[in-house]
């Protein structure tokens, strides 16, 4: 065979080759999604309990165990929605109570997000619904707070979900969908309060969506008609099509969810509470009024003192951590959006309308703010994974097209583009999320810092420690562990049953929540007389105090460890009967 025959064989059979991928990608798309959602889900699961709790993980854990053990809960802003307490104390009671357990309603509902490309599929092509599993999936700050008990996952993606369920609902016209949207966004009331910025930037790309439909006709008159027809479509559907009924039901659904929520549990204390209503009927009022307008003046005030510093230094912090862990995701977003934009018939209205959800919350974080923390970057993140989809498959269509024509130097370009994608966000997942989950540095050199990581996650290397205090916990009677020194002492432990907690407790996190998960009883001192004569099997004190306190124990053994990433230095003191012979002591 000559080599023009030999090219034009190669030509027609990777032509071949791409046409069978495309129609096994357009017969196989569900299965793709399912697939992808299974890799999620996989990704968030595999060592969820691994790293040791975060000082907010443990605060809220706290809270929760004393929760269920109590019956008694309230709403308070600070700890943000309820959403976590209720169903992770139901968790708790169903499977026991562990790092684990309570991460996984985080894992869960984020790992189910490449589903939403499915509700979609009106809407995005079958490679761009891939895509955008994929990039949910995988996208390194998305994972990484996916295995985390805090609540901005959650928001996000009750708020992706409600929005694709709303496009099903115009898609198809079908009620269930509005009141799965409506779901979902009482949902996300439940878990933080900044839904209420999601509130605002939906009703600003919802104005500019319109705004494109009008700027798509040519002539005044021809929009003023579209405005009227608008209009019209809604008084008629509102009037004739039972949409007016179904909205009314839609709110009602809303504010049960809600109430179910925020309603106060007052078991065995007094003032209102959901369960006693039910024995006492006329409590349902007060209980309505505190998980509404109570709840309301505590969730909006919130929100009240935003950023007091720098606007430019807290942009440039927030955009360090979105670069690091969504360079790529970014980049492609910009490409999503401007080729849907310009190259096309129309653009899309899912594309554009989460591209500028993402867009404003870039710009509008680093204002509303108290703290730069590095989870409030997942709020831009999983909106722009939109049009990050349309912008990856963009290089996939191209290389295609390139194989398809023959051009190999273009489809190698895209191979690599894509390769690169693939790589960065691959490489960057795996050393944030499973190689150093808890590290300051992602390299041994201490020059590559791991973003992601805030300040108040534990150095690596605490849980064996900890289980030394599980263990001499469990074979003690009496108090289990003493700590020592004002950082860390609490004039009476019982404040700390309640929300604010007391003096130093804050101090000693995330001990609290193993403390309280063991069973220990713990006690504080600020003498070191107390320290000499009665000691319990574990004793607790800040690195400057090592020397006055080992002085007054013997048969204990020391160990060092961080509470926070670093600055941090306590020492454990376990007596030597309870270690562990393969522990390290300091």
């Amino acid at each position: 065979m000559t080599a023009d025959g030999s090219s034009r064989s190669a030509r027609t059979w990777a032509r071949e080759s791409a046409n069978a991928f495309g129609r096994t990608v357009g017969t196989k798309t569900a299965a793709a999604v399912l697939a992808v959602t299974l890799f999620s889900l996989a990704l968030r699961f595999y060592a969820l309990g691994g790293r040791v709790f975060h000082w907010d993980e443990a605060r809220v854990g706290y809270w929760i165990l004393r929760y269920g053990d109590t019956g008694v809960w309230e709403y308070h802003a600070v700890i943000h929605g309820p959403f976590l307490y209720h169903v992770n104390k139901f968790l708790f009671g169903l499977f026991g109570a562990s790092d684990f357990v309570a991460r996984v309603p985080v894992a869960v509902v984020s790992g189910l997000l490449p589903l939403t490309a499915w509700l979609f599929r009106e809407r995005l092509r079958r490679v761009e619904m891939i895509a955008l599993g994929l990039l949910l999936a995988a996208n390194p700050v998305v994972l990484y707070y996916s295995r985390f008990m805090r609540n901005d996952v959650l928001l996000g993606a009750f708020m992706l979900y409600a929005l694709a369920f709303y496009a099903r609902l115009f898609d198809t016209r079908k009620p269930r969908y509005l009141y799965a949207g409506t779901l979902m966004v009482a949902l996300a009331f439940t878990t933080k309060e900044n839904v209420l910025v999601y509130v605002v930037t939906w009703l600003g790309a919802a104005v500019l969506l319109f705004d494109h439909r009008l700027q798509l006709l040519a002539e005044a008159d021809d929009r003023r008609a579209f405005a009227r027809e608008q209009a019209g479509r809604v008084r008629r559907a509102l009037l004739d099509d039972n949409w007016g009924l179904h909205l009314v039901l839609g709110v009602v659904f809303f504010f049960a969810v809600v109430i179910f929520f925020y309603a106060p549990r007052a078991q065995g204390v007094s003032g209102p509470g959901l369960w006693k209503a039910f024995s006492n009927p006329g409590m349902f009022p007060a209980v309505i009024e505190e998980a509404t307008l109570g709840s309301w003046d505590k969730f909006t005030g919130k929100w009240g003192g935003g950023n007091q510093g720098s606007y430019v230094d807290s942009f440039l912090q927030l955009g360090e951590v979105l670069w690091a862990g969504a360079a790529a995701l970014l980049v492609l977003s910009a490409v999503g959006f401007l080729v849907d934009r310009y190259a096309g018939d129309r653009p899309r209205d899912v594309v554009a309308f989460t591209f500028y959800w993402g867009f404003v919350s870039v710009l509008g974080y680093p204002v509303i703010v108290e703290n730069t923390f590095p989870w409030e970057v997942v709020h831009a993140v999983v909106p722009l994974a939109v049009p990050a989809a349309v912008g990856l498959a963009v290089l996939v269509r191209w290389g295609g097209e390139a194989v398809s024509e023959g051009d190999g130097v273009s489809a190698a370009l895209a191979a690599l583009l894509v390769l690169l994608v693939a790589g960065q966000v691959a490489a960057t997942a795996v050393s944030t999320t499973y190689q150093h989950p808890a590290d300051q540095y992602l390299d041994e050199a201490g020059q590559n810092e791991n973003l992601l990581v805030q300040y108040g996650q534990p150095a690596e290397g605490i849980r064996p420690t900890l289980e030394t205090v599980r263990t001499a916990s469990e074979a003690n009677d009496g108090i289990d562990l003493l700590y020592y020194g004002s950082d860390f002492y609490v004039a009476n432990e019982s404040e700390n049953d309640d929300w604010a907690a007391g003096g130093g407790w804050y101090d000693r996190l995330p001990v609290p929540w193993y403390t309280e998960l063991y069973g220990a009883e713990v006690d504080s001192t600020t003498q070191l007389g107390v320290v000499e004569s009665d000691t319990p099997p574990v004793v607790v004190t800040r690195a400057e105090n090592r020397d006055a306190v080992a002085q007054r124990l013997d048969g204990y053994e020391a160990f060092e460890e961080e509470l926070t990433l670093y600055g941090s230095e306590t020492v454990f003191f376990v007596e030597e009967q309870y270690v562990d012979g393969g522990a390290d002591g300091g």
